[in-house]
C-alpha cells in the first residue's frame, strides 16, 4: 500500500469511482460522506492525503481544511478539493485556507495521481524530518526559531521575457519577494555558482517537445546539493495533464494548470517559500542534535561518544596502512581547587582555553575530545614514540607556561596538564577487534596518566601494557 487516502464526498457515486481509481494505484482508501464523519475518521487513523468535495452538507473542503490544522495530529496532512468548475472568489478561499489544490470534475485520472503521488511524497519526507525533530526536541536539542526572516527571493523562468515582465508587473502588486527573471540557461548558470532563490516558477512554453526540454530543469535543480530543497512551481499556459503530471514526478513543489493569475500564483509562491523554511527550521533542528550528539557544547571538541568510535577506525587504518599511532589521556592539575577558589565559570574558561591551546599544539589530523570533566583524549594517527612524546611535552608547556585569564580572579592562574601516553601498534593483533583494541590503549594511557598523576604532575608517562 502506497499510502492512505481519505475521499470525503457527500454523493457515493463520486466516492466509489474515486476509490477505483486509486485503489488501482495500491492506495489504502476510506470514505466519509461529511465533514463531521471526515474528521471522526482522521482521529482515528490519520490519513496521508484527504480528498474532499468542493460542497458537503455540513460545511466544505476549506472548512475541513481548517478544522484539521486545528489539530496538532492532522495540521500537516495534505489536502486536494474537488468539484464543479469553482468560482475565482470560491476557489481563492479554499486555497487560502491551506488547501494544496482545487481540481474540476471530471479529474483527469493521470493529473490527479501525478498530485497525490506528489503530496504524499513530500508528506511523508516532511513527517520524518518532523519525527527526527521531535527526537531532537525531547532531548532538549531543538534549534531557536529565528526572530526575523530575510526577504524571499522568486525567479520567474522562461524563454519569453516580455511575458516574464508582464508577469511580475501583475505580481509585484500583491507578492512581497523580491522577483527577479531568467531564461533556462540562466537560471542553470546561477545554480552553478550556488546562487539560489527560495523559489522558482517555471513557465512552460505551449508546444509540448519545448516542454518537456523544459522540465529537464527539474532534475538538474534535484541533483544539485545547494537547490535540492528550492521550491519549484510549474505554470501552465494551458493545460496538459500528461505534462503536469510528468512535472510533479520530477520533482516541482506546486503547479498551475490553468495559466497565470497573479492572485493565485502569489498565494501558491508563498505556501511553498513556507514550507521551503518549515522544512529548513526542521533540518537546522535535527543538525544541531546531531553535533549535540557528537561534540561536547562547552568547549566545541568532540565528546566520548564520537571518540571511541574513531578510535576504533584509527586502529583499523594503522593495521592497513603500518603506521603506528598515540592514545594520550590528559587531566588538568587541581582543576577541583580552581572551581572551588575562582567559581565553575572560571572553571569553564579554562576548559574552553585548554581546548584552544591543544587544538593549536596538534595537527590538523589529530583529533581532540573532551572525555570527562577536565579529561581529554587526543588520538594522532601516524605517529611514531619520539613524535608522540614531543607532542606531548609540547602540550603540557603550552598549557603551563601561559597563565590562564578567567573571570573571578584579578591575576591570571596558572594551570598544568598531566598526561599518559600509549602507542597502538601497526602489526596486525590478530582477532582482535579494532574498537576493543582501541579501549585498551585508552586504558593503558590511563594507567600512565595515574602515574604520572603520582609522580608529581605536569609531566607525561609512557604507559605499559597490562600484564
Amino acid at each position: 500500500m502506497q499510502g492512505k487516502i481519505l475521499i470525503v464526498d457527500a454523493i457515493a457515486t463520486n466516492r466509489i469511482v474515486l476509490k477505483v481509481k486509486l485503489k488501482k494505484a495500491f492506495y489504502g482508501v476510506e470514505q466519509a460522506a461529511s465533514m463531521a464523519e471526515a474528521l471522526s475518521s482522521c482521529r482515528a487513523e490519520v490519513p496521508d492525503l484527504v480528498i474532499a468535495a468542493l460542497s458537503l452538507p455540513d460545511g466544505g473542503a476549506a472548512e475541513l481544511c481548517m478544522a484539521l490544522k486545528n489539530n496538532p495530529l492532522t495540521e500537516h496532512v495534505p489536502i486536494i478539493a474537488i468539484g464543479c468548475q469553482a468560482e475565482p472568489e470560491e476557489r481563492m478561499t479554499t486555497l487560502e485556507a491551506g488547501v494544496h489544490d482545487v481540481l474540476h470534475q471530471p479529474v483527469d485520472e493521470t493529473l490527479l495521481l501525478g498530485r497525490v503521488r506528489s503530496l504524499i511524497r513530500a508528506h511523508n519526507a516532511a513527517a520524518e524530518w518532523q519525527m527526527r525533530e521531535d527526537t531532537c526536541r525531547a532531548l532538549g536539542l531543538a534549534e531557536p526559531a529565528t526572530g526575523f526572516e530575510e526577504q524571499a527571493h522568486c525567479v520567474l523562468v522562461s524563454e519569453d521575457k516580455p511575458l516574464l515582465q508582464s508577469y511580475a508587473l501583475q505580481l509585484r502588486p500583491v507578492l512581497r519577494a523580491k522577483l527577479t527573471l531568467a531564461s533556462a540557461a540562466a537560471l542553470m548558470q546561477q545554480v552553478a555558482e550556488e546562487k539560489v532563490p527560495d523559489v522558482f516558477v517555471l513557465v512552460l512554453p505551449e508546444d509540448v517537445t519545448a516542454a518537456m526540454e523544459h522540465l529537464r530543469v527539474i532534475s538538474t535543480l534535484r541533483a544539485a546539493a545547494k537547490a535540492r530543497h528550492t521550491g519549484v512551481i510549474v505554470l501552465q499556459k494551458v493545460p496538459n495533464p500528461a505534462l503536469g503530471a510528468n512535472a510533479l514526478d520530477l520533482g516541482a513543489d506546486d503547479l498551475m494548470t490553468d495559466g497565470f493569475d497573479p492572485a493565485e500564483l502569489a498565494l501558491r509562491i508563498k505556501a511553498v517559500i513556507r514550507r521551503k523554511r518549515m522544512g529548513e527550521q526542521l533540518r537546522a533542528t535535527v543538525r544541531t542534535g546531531l553535533q549535540a550528539a557528537v561534540f561536547d557544547p562547552l568547549t566545541g571538541l568532540y565528546n566520548r561518544r564520537y571518540a571511541m568510535p574513531h578510535l576504533g577506525r584509527i586502529a583499523a587504518h594503522a593495521r592497513s596502512t603500518g603506521r603506528s599511532f598515540a592514545v594520550m589521556a590528559a587531566d588538568l592539575d587541581h582543576f577541583k581547587r580552581i572551581n572551588d577558589i575562582y567559581g565553575h565559570a572560571s572553571g569553564d574558561a579554562v576548559l574552553v582555553e585548554v581546548g584552544h591551546r591543544l587544538r593549536r599544539a596538534l595537527r590538523s589530523t589529530d583529533m581532540v575530545a573532551r572525555i570527562g570533566g577536565e579529561e581529554f583524549m587526543v588520538i594522532m594517527p601516524g605517529t611514531t614514540l619520539p613524535e608522540a612524546q614531543k607532542a606531548a611535552l609540547r602540550i603540557c608547556q603550552d598549557i603551563s607556561s601561559t597563565p590562564f585569564v578567567v573571570p573571578g580572579s584579578h591575576a591570571p592562574i596558572t594551570v598544568t596538564v598531566s598526561i599518559g601516553m600509549s602507542i597502538g601498534s601497526s602489526e596486525d593483533p590478530g582477532d582482535v577487534d579494532p574498537e576493543e583494541e582501541g579501549r585498551a590503549l585508552l586504558d593503558q594511557a590511563d594507567r600512565a596518566l595515574y602515574a604520572a598523576k603520582g609522580r608529581g604532575r605536569n609531566q607525561v608517562k609512557l604507559g605499559r601494557p597490562a600484564a
